[in-house]
């Protein structure tokens, strides 16, 4: 009778745990499941963020003023804090630190190296380079105005340290109707690259059409735009603006005095009056062509005084767009497709009327990239780039025809790291090889609030 009992205890048990078993794989795949959705819910809110920030800022302020008005009963209006010398407390200070790094060699020296990589940002040395490395703060100040600064850190081919301030802007809240002033040290919203921080571009270096029309740093300076995002059925926004046109930041205008652009030397210009200041206006619009394809198609123009004369003007216009294909249901992000255009045309009026080197040099090019995010993490890009300009420029480095070829393969080990290897192809004329071969190796990384990759 005893062993009948233990067998049938023992029998009793088995059973217990069979029945068991399934109940906790089950509710182990549904936590997973459930992680994976979240995963997914968080990507999406970061890609809709990404694509549509200005009407995330419009709802953001609409909350922000109807949280005024409810709270008005029990605290004082932003009117009365000011009037009795208090004020509502700055939101948590948001700061982040970004750092980018280099290494890599080329078929050429690095004399010849510099004069392909000219972007302030680029690696343009056989060895290793501190692209980049950037302290970010940005708040609320206010119910009215945001703040942002970015500061950067570099190291140069001699092995000093530079610090820069690169951007140092306010951005208001609650304007009505659509509205936004943006004022202070900016980038200049040309195209879609120019305004976008290294630690953000999908290949290694900058373009060499946008190095050639607006320098190293691309371009940015002080000054004061107005943004209008319109009533339409698509997303649809206008921008205008004004800046100074002086220091090496706006290389096309009036730039620094004793550089050469087109063998025309550059004089020591004042600005004299509105007219002498950088003009700047950009409209973007935004479709989405079926469920998982979405456009943005831009227009931009800058017009501003340049210093190879007294009277000299210099006028650049361009063109954007950018394709990307995402599946309804994604993994991180992942996978996608996109596609990313620019187009720009120069026209530099090079000595006063009337004087013997008078001239008008026109440049143009394009830079076109296509990125392929094939698994969570892993993204193949593919960039062609082609800039050339009138006369007859084959010795100067930059207003030669260039031709470049970038494939590049980047993994990120999360939203907040990166590895890429990059190869360039370039051909060119003022080199006596003509062409040159280089692989960079780029890390990165992010710390503390520094907005995560967004694919």
């Amino acid at each position: 009778m005893e062993h009948s009992h233990l067998r049938f205890m023992l029998a009793l048990t088995i059973i217990g745990l069979l029945a068991v078993n399934p109940i906790a794989a089950i509710a182990s795949e549904e936590s997973e499941e459930l992680q994976r959705q979240l995963s997914e819910l968080r990507q999406q809110m970061l890609q809709t963020q990404q694509g549509y920030q200005q009407q995330i800022d419009s709802l953001e302020q609409r909350i922000n003023e109807l949280e005024e008005q409810s709270g008005q009963s029990v605290s004082q209006s932003p009117a009365l804090a000011a009037a009795s010398g208090t004020s509502a407390a700055n939101s948590a200070l948001q700061i982040g630190l970004s750092g980018l790094f280099a290494g890599g060699g080329s078929s050429v020296d690095n004399d010849a190296l510099e004069s392909l990589q000219g972007g302030a940002h680029d690696p343009n040395q056989n060895g290793f380079t501190v692209q980049n490395v950037e302290l970010s703060l940005a708040a609320a100040v206010d119910p009215y105005f945001d703040a942002q600064a970015h500061i950067i850190f570099q190291i140069d081919s001699d092995g000093e340290t530079v610090v820069e301030l690169e951007e140092a802007f306010f951005t208001t809240r609650a304007l009505p109707w659509g509205l936004q002033v943006k004022g202070g040290q900016y980038f200049t919203e040309f195209g879609r690259l120019n305004k976008k921080h290294p630690h953000s571009w999908s290949f290694v270096d900058q373009p060499v059409v946008l190095t050639r029309f607006f320098g190293g740093d691309g371009i940015r300076s002080q000054g004061v735009r107005l943004s209008w995002l319109t009533p339409t059925a698509w997303y649809s926004e206008v921008i205008v603006g004004m800046q100074n046109p002086q220091g090496e930041t706006v290389s096309s205008f009036l730039s620094v005095p004793g550089e050469d652009i087109g063998g025309h030397e550059l004089t020591d210009r004042d600005v004299r009056d509105l007219g002498d200041l950088l003009y700047s206006a950009r409209w973007l619009n935004g479709f989405d062509l079926s469920e998982t394809i979405s456009m943005n198609l831009g227009f931009s123009a800058l017009w501003g005084p340049n210093a190879s004369g007294d009277n000299t003007d210099t006028n650049i216009i361009g063109t954007d767009w950018y394709l990307k294909w995402q599946p309804a249901r994604t993994q991180r992000g992942f996978p996608f497709v996109s596609w990313h255009t620019e187009v720009l045309w120069r026209h530099y009026e090079a000595g006063d009327s009337g004087t013997p080197n008078q001239e008008t040099l026109k440049d143009w090019g394009l830079f076109t990239q296509a990125s392929w995010g094939f698994r969570p993490g892993w993204v193949a890009g593919l960039r062609w780039e082609y800039a050339t300009a009138d006369g007859d420029t084959a010795a100067d480095p930059f207003r030669d025809t260039r031709k470049r070829l970038s494939p590049n393969l980047t993994w990120y080990p999360t939203e907040y790291s990166k590895l890429r290897l990059q190869y360039n192809r370039d051909w060119t004329e003022h080199l006596l090889d003509r062409t040159a071969d280089t692989f960079w190796l780029q890390v990165e990384f992010n710390l503390g609030s520094h907005a995560a990759h967004v694919f």
